[in-house]
């Protein structure tokens, strides 16, 4: 028996272990602890897919595992994440509070209005999962991609939390307990994901300047970023991939 081929999978087991581990602090509005366990996830996400390919085991079974972490971990995660984040931002309604009113609607209870809005937060895990499904049987995304993948959208929810915590930014913090800003960044990023947009891959075919200026462009300017804005360089970044992608394909235009 190979074990070799079953490292990948295994790597993908551990991306949902955390994924899992991510929905219960969530659920508790532990967020930066669900924000934790969900780069830890895309982590073994990263590499279950370096590690197929370094040992030439790549199969169906790994890419349909892949996905099924992937809705846990960059799709149930954040949309429980900005659910508690929005009910936040309306009343001040916690998760179990809402959860209560629905228990109770037998006994005259109803949903609050507070809960319905935060229900928009779980359009993320819906987009998540559609674009997964759709990401399984596109046989043109082999090497790059088309709409911005899960756990990009993930890594902006996940910021949020570890800004408002620890970047002592009033203006940011502001920004993202707007009710508003958290409703239209949900609705942004379940279209991004589903959307016919070319974005770059990072997997490098060859390591050449010529070839791969804007790669190379992007991850010098997410170093830059980074070093300056910390957890808000987060969003700025996923915001510059989206950018520099779109310039990339008007190069590629112009050159054919």
């Amino acid at each position: 028996m190979k074990l070799k081929k079953y490292i990948p999978n295994l790597l993908t087991l551990l991306n949902l272990l955390s994924g899992t581990i991510g929905v219960y602090f969530a659920v508790k509005e532990e967020l930066v602890i669900a924000a934790c366990f969900v780069f830890l996830g895309i982590f073994f996400d990263f590499f279950d897919g370096f590690a197929a390919r370094m040992l030439k085991v790549q199969g169906e079974l790994g890419k349909q595992l892949d996905s099924l972490a992937d809705v846990v971990t960059s799709g149930v995660v954040p949309g429980i994440v900005l659910f508690q984040l929005i009910s936040k931002s309306v009343e001040n309604v916690t998760w179990e509070n809402a959860v209560k009113s629905v228990l109770k609607i037998g006994n005259e209870h109803y949903f609050t209005n507070s809960f319905f809005i935060s229900l928009i937060g779980l359009l993320v895990t819906m987009g998540a999962a559609y674009r997964l499904a759709k990401f399984n049987i596109d046989e043109r995304q082999t090497s790059s991609f088309i709409g911005l993948p899960t756990p990009a959208a993930a890594l902006v929810v996940l910021s949020l939390p570890l800004i408002l915590d620890y970047s002592g930014n009033e203006f940011a913090a502001g920004i993202i307990q707007n009710v508003w800003f958290l409703i239209g960044l949900s609705m942004l990023l379940c279209y991004l994901m589903n959307a016919e947009i070319p974005l770059f891959s990072l997997k490098f075919k060859d390591y050449s300047w010529k070839k791969n200026k804007i790669k190379y462009m992007f991850v010098i300017l997410t170093a830059i970023l980074s070093a300056l804005f910390q957890f808000i360089a987060i969003p700025l970044v996923i915001l510059l991939y989206v950018f520099m992608s779109t310039i990339e394909n008007r190069m590629l235009k112009k050159s054919t």
